[in-house]
């Protein structure tokens, strides 16, 4: 494990062996993080948070209370991620919003899925495994096993095999032989 020194792991954090936290991240209190992960310049994991092995969080990505991510995940730079559905920072009376306000909404991203730079994914949704979203997409609701989602809001378009190469149908994204180079145009 590498935590660079101007990086902040609190007390309680559980980071895997042969993980990199690099520039400037904040790991809570509580944050699970797998073995092999890469976090990038900046990154926010917040307290609680669990986050799989051999995940890439790119720079500047915040992921908040609620949100899971699985093994081999992809997180693109300045991916926006939410947990709560109306947010708000105080309370009708105009008082102060405290822990106890709001309503925790979770959001579960699977294994294998990439997650395009500046994409927003809205709390609540399921990112299905290998799936893919498009660069500044804003995902709204889930996202099935390699479906490839575009736009705002994201829309499904196709779907991509394990290695990210576009494919007409399920089927063939499911049943891609990703070892074999060159089978794909």
């Amino acid at each position: 494990m590498f935590v660079h020194p101007t990086a902040e792991v609190e007390e309680g954090a559980i980071i895997g062996a042969g993980s990199k936290i690099w520039h400037l991240c904040h790991i809570r209190r509580q944050a699970r993080i797998g073995e092999d992960c890469v976090l990038g310049r900046g990154v926010f994991v917040d307290a609680g948070v669990e986050i799989g092995s051999r995940v890439k969080i790119q720079n500047y990505v915040s992921v908040f209370h609620g949100v899971t991510i699985e093994d081999g995940v992809f997180v693109g730079p300045h991916v926006c991620f939410t947990n709560d559905m109306r947010p708000r920072a105080v309370n009708p009376d105009m008082s102060a919003k405290s822990a106890d306000d709001w309503t925790l909404v979770e959001t579960l991203v699977k294994a294998g899925a990439a997650l395009g730079a500046n994409s927003t994914i809205v709390c609540g949704t399921t990112i299905g495994r290998w799936a893919m979203v498009g660069a500044g997409s804003v995902v709204t609701r889930d996202v099935p096993d390699y479906g490839l989602v575009v736009g705002n809001p994201a829309r499904l378009i196709g779907y991509v095999c394990a290695c990210g190469n576009r494919q007409d149908t399920l089927e063939a994204a499911t049943n891609c032989d990703c070892s074999q180079e060159g089978i794909h145009t």
